[in-house]
């Protein structure tokens, strides 16, 4: 077996992503079920908003001249009801929020602004402002505007705006399949009987959950058994989908097949190996048009590189533009130890701004409790010790 390179982190990571080609599948979808889905073309603004001048108050609509005075209150007007300009000189609305604003009133004063309140006349301050308080037609949004743009993965807030604009439907990008397998013949499923020489099966479980957890439905494909024909017949089966994730097989070990397997079904391999701590076996390539990621057999170190790698290229072949982890400046709460010449990557808690390193950095790659100790990932560089 040939030896392998170890790329920087910094390279694998723009590697993985630069292999990876959004989909360009499309459907339509009610506005119920795109929680987490992303859009396939922009939505333009079809209906002003707000759709009328109307009055962010309760209050009285005035004409702005009329400051100071003391004016008749003409007529009440009620949210939902639509009044033509009536006013006389020197005169009124009462008004209620959200209620439409007749054109010969330019401003709204709140109840508690008046000088004085009566049943039939007001006194106005003489210190407003004109046009306060009024909710202009298409201020926040005019017909033709871009609303969303292709790309943009939906949330509840996208939601509103769509309802408020009456759209019910509207086309995303398919959702992408993705396959995760696991390898090794010591490997139990979770409801088998496992003695204490074989392994429960968790990286499969654990992945497909960590994707659910992002926004994508992952199929458990099976274990690989570790046989080099059993498993380049399998990979083979598996080219329908769009992604395949498999944990372990990619190392050194003598029954380490996954690597082989997955070129002897014409896998163009864009890395394999990160100088990084842990899980410096990682590799991923396209396989005609499904993309691979072979990640890291222990459950640890496959978890943390399907987040800090999987997860982002997952984001941009399901056509969301925005595919790049968010990351926040910290306080390191405790010093902690890591190795130059490499990234290290370090698990630890984010609370109100400081990080705490989990087990004073001391854990194994095999661990899995860590990962529910911590909620956040240092990725030192290659000359930090520190």
């Amino acid at each position: 077996m040939k030896k392998l390179t170890y790329l920087n982190f910094e390279e694998a990571t723009s590697k993985s992503l630069e292999i990876a080609q959004s989909t360009s599948l499309k459907e339509a979808i009610s506005i119920a079920s795109c929680i987490g889905r992303v859009l396939s073309d922009d939505v333009v603004c079809v209906k002003n908003m707000p759709s009328f001048d109307n009055s962010a108050m309760d209050g009285f609509a005035v004409r702005f001249e009329d400051a100071g005075k003391s004016i008749k209150v003409q007529r009440t007007i009620l949210a939902g009801e639509s009044v033509e300009a009536c006013l006389e000189e020197h005169s009124c609305y009462r008004i209620m929020t959200g209620a439409k604003v007749p054109s010969d009133a330019d401003t709204i004063i709140p109840i508690e602004n008046m000088v004085e309140v009566n049943e039939s006349t007001v006194v106005l301050p003489t210190d407003i402002k004109k046009g306060s308080n009024k909710r202009f037609k298409g201020e926040e949004q005019a017909v033709g505007n871009v609303l969303f743009k292709k790309g943009d993965k939906l949330k509840a807030t996208h939601v509103a705006i769509l309802a408020a604009q009456g759209i019910t439907t509207l086309e995303v990008y398919k959702k992408i399949s993705i396959a995760v397998v696991s390898t090794g013949n010591e490997l139990k499923e979770p409801w088998q009987n496992a003695s204490d020489d074989e392994i429960y099966n968790s990286n499969s479980y654990a992945i497909i959950s960590q994707l659910k957890e992002n926004g994508f439905d992952a199929t458990y494909a099976g274990t690989v058994p570790d046989s080099l024909e059993q498993t380049v017949a399998y990979i083979n089966e598996l080219k329908n989908y769009d992604v395949i994730i498999t944990t372990g097989g990619i190392s050194m070990g003598d029954a380490d097949f996954i690597a082989a397997a997955y070129e002897q079904n014409g896998l163009d391999v864009a890395f394999h190996g990160i100088n990084v701590k842990p899980g410096k076996p990682t590799m991923m390539g396209k396989m005609g048009k499904t993309y691979v990621m072979a990640l890291p057999g222990n459950p640890l170190t496959a978890m943390v590189k399907a987040a800090l790698l999987a997860v982002p290229v997952l984001n941009k072949i399901q056509g969301n533009s925005a595919f790049f982890h968010d990351f926040i400046y910290a306080k390191n709460a405790h010093s902690f130890k890591t190795k130059a010449g490499r990234v290290n990557v370090v698990l630890g808690n984010l609370q109100q701004g400081e990080f705490r390193v989990t087990r004073e950095n001391k854990y194994g790659s095999g661990m899995l409790t860590p990962l529910v100790e911590s909620n956040a990932i240092v990725v030192t560089n290659e000359g930090r010790a520190g």
